[in-house]
């Protein structure tokens, strides 16, 4: 993981984790909620199964593990592009402010790279998760960490040699989610996902490492 990743991931920890007990206190005193927020009643009020979509922007690189395509500095190739995807998840409350869940994910990607010195044109297709998740029950907004297992599809390309490869890996990152009605909430994320690697078939057998941060912001609706 970078080091922009890592502090990505620690800064969104630190925003969610260290306001919380302090604003959970100014909930519990404050019967009325922020304008435009509902206070989710504390203990128990994230409960329940969720559906919901979510759009952003995702970059990384693909690396050459054998350094036969790509042929720049590090042979790393930098990636960039949108996604867009749909999850389904649930949370309980295990103890008093503390929420715990698991969600699913499949996003549909632009992210794609192109390399005009080997002609290596590079595109993740789609990409989907499988995580934990534990947060901070904070009445109108929840805090959370998430973690878990990664897949990604990407196709690679040169001079008419096409293939398709899935890869396999993990991902974690954090995020707040923010109660607009008591069943409709805005969910904010980061991610960091190491895919692993895969071989391609690209007039040889290459091999490919994926990684790849995004940055999403989703609505869930609450059964």
């Amino acid at each position: 993981m970078t080091r922009i990743s890592l502090a990505l991931l620690c800064g969104a920890a630190a925003l969610g984790f260290v306001p919380a007990a302090q604003a959970a206190d100014l909930y519990s005193n404050n019967s009325s909620s922020m304008p435009g927020f509902v206070n989710m009643g504390g203990s128990g009020g994230w409960d329940g199964a969720y559906v919901g979509g979510f759009a952003g922007y995702g970059w990384g690189t693909v690396t050459d593990a054998d350094g036969g395509v790509i042929n720049l500095p590090g042979d790393e190739l930098d990636l960039s592009g949108w996604l867009i995807g749909a999850n389904l998840g649930a949370n309980f409350t295990v103890s008093d402010g503390f929420v715990v869940g698991a969600v699913g994910d499949v996003a549909w990607s632009g992210i794609n790279g192109y390399d005009a010195n080997s002609d290596l044109d590079y595109d993740i297709n789609w990409t989907a998760s499988l995580r934990g998740r534990a947060g901070f029950d904070g009445g109108a907004f929840m805090p959370y960490l998430t973690g878990g297992l990664a897949v990604a599809g990407a196709t690679g390309e040169i001079g008419g040699d096409e293939s398709s490869q899935v890869h396999f890996g993990w991902t974690a990152g954090a995020g707040v989610e923010v109660a607009a009605t008591d069943n409709l909430s805005v969910d904010l994320q980061y991610r960091y996902s190491d895919y692993g690697q895969a071989t391609y078939d690209l007039a040889v057998p290459t091999d490919l490492s994926l990684t790849t941060h995004a940055l999403t912001a989703g609505v869930n609706f609450k059964f």
